[in-house]
């Protein structure tokens, strides 16, 4: 459970990043959320193919249970997307992507959070090493996902500080995620491992309907933007490999 809470802390301290805004202009904030942005995807796809579905696979077997649980976390996220409207803009911060409301942002956000504390939780239940790839792949999405939304809400009307402020807010709600996660496991059995599959699921979904079109409509058809987002998805993958030697 601490290895858990430290996780989560870690994610939830991730909000301070979007500061890196009022440094930079808006062309090379998208530079750089082009690479972190495939890094992310890399890091996603690699934590779960190579960690959670395996685990999954060694917990639940290789039959039904365990494919139907992924499926069921691509369909849970592609629900919470769609109803509660959770939207990233990890690359857009333009004037016509602030559509949806400062606080529509916010709530987003805060849910996305709870969710992260819980997956981190989950996977820390199950085993440390499984705990740290996960809280990792999360911290890599968190990362261009906070620069975003920074932006989006400065240009919303709000101050940086209040943004700064609200962000970490909504980022201690991955906190409550990890302890809600913790209290209804010791009530309910097998739960962390049931939820391995569906956190693969939620990141293949993530990866594969948010971040890829991203990469591919922000300059995705240029070949050196191409190059380095194929070398930072490989890296984030790599990455996830390369954990392997701490299980």
């Amino acid at each position: 459970m601490y290895y858990a809470l430290v996780g989560v802390f870690i994610v939830s301290a991730i909000s301070f990043v979007g500061a890196l805004t009022l440094a930079l202009n808006t062309e090379k904030i998208k530079k750089i959320i082009v690479f972190l942005v495939s890094l992310a995807v890399g890091g996603l796809l690699g934590d779960a193919f190579i960690h959670l579905i395996p685990e999954a696979f060694e917990e639940l077997g290789r039959g039904f249970a365990s494919s139907i649980l992924v499926l069921a976390g691509v369909v849970l996220f592609f629900v919470m997307e769609k109803f509660i409207r959770w939207r990233h803009c990890h690359l857009d911060i333009s004037e016509d992507r602030l559509h949806p409301v400062v606080t529509m942002n916010l709530v987003g956000d805060g849910i996305h959070n709870f969710i992260d504390g819980a997956l981190i939780a989950a996977s820390f239940a199950v085993n440390i090493p499984l705990g740290i790839t996960t809280t990792l792949a999360v911290i890599l999405h968190e990362i261009p996902q906070e620069i975003g939304d920074f932006g989006i809400l400065v240009k919303g009307g709000l101050t940086p500080k209040k943004v700064l402020l609200l962000n970490f807010f909504s980022g201690l709600l991955a906190v409550l995620g990890a302890l809600a996660v913790f209290v209804i496991g010791s009530s309910v059995e097998n739960l962390f491992i049931y939820l391995i599959p569906i956190t693969a699921g939620g990141f293949i979904y993530i990866a594969g309907s948010d971040l890829i079109p991203d990469l591919h409509h922000n300059h995705g058809d240029h070949p050196k933007t191409s190059a380095v987002q194929l070398f930072a998805i490989v890296l984030g993958i790599a990455l996830m490999a390369v954990l392997l030697l701490i299980e």
